[in-house]
């Protein structure tokens, strides 16, 4: 007689159905993490753009755009080490986002620093000026003579004294009513 052992039809289907189970997940696991690679690149783009943010002045002119920047990038160093390579790109992108906001801002501020102090300079330099005018204006006027009897106050208009009588020379004789001879006018005045 030959027997053939067959397995019972119960058993069999639940271990079938175990041993594919078990072999889809790993099939799925393995699929998962081939699907999302390491983002080295994300992550040192991330870096190079903190730095330069760091490099641009980002630390006195945009404190808080670099601490988001820096915080960000501390949590994808944390999701790279816990092998979340997907949360981790995602947060290098942010990252980067951050510092380059803060290196614009930075930039920004160092532009407005420089015209603030530009502004400073200019006037500085026309006081400067109006001093060294109003320096020159007090030597000129310093330099030049005061006429006799003059004060160096306002000149005012004043009453014109009347000349002496020794410009005018002597009377004149009364009017006469006998006619001027005709040699005592003098000619320059006729044509």
């Amino acid at each position: 007689m030959v027997h053939i052992f067959s397995r019972p039809a119960g058993r069999s289907r639940h271990i079938g159905m175990a041993v594919s189970s078990f072999t889809l997940a790993g099939v799925l696991l393995l699929a998962g993490c081939a699907s999302v690679p390491p983002p080295d690149g994300a992550m040192n783009q991330a870096q190079s753009q903190l730095q330069a943010a760091r490099d641009a002045g980002a630390g006195d002119y945009a404190p808080v755009d670099l601490g988001f920047a820096q915080d960000k990038f501390q949590q994808a160093q944390a999701a790279m080490a816990g092998r979340k390579y997907e949360q981790a790109a995602a947060l290098a992108s942010e990252a980067q986002a951050d510092a380059e906001l803060a290196q614009a801002k930075a930039r920004l501020g160092s532009a407005r620093s420089q015209i603030q102090s530009r502004t400073d300079e200019n006037g500085r330099l026309r006081a400067q000026l109006e001093q060294a005018r109003q320096d020159a204006q007090n030597a000129a006027n310093a330099a030049t003579p005061a006429p006799a009897g003059s004060s160096s106050a306002p000149e005012t208009l004043q009453d014109m004294p009347a000349p002496s009588s020794s410009v005018l020379g002597a009377p004149l004789p009364p009017p006469s009513d006998q006619p001027v001879p005709a040699s005592s006018i003098p000619q320059g005045d006729q044509p």
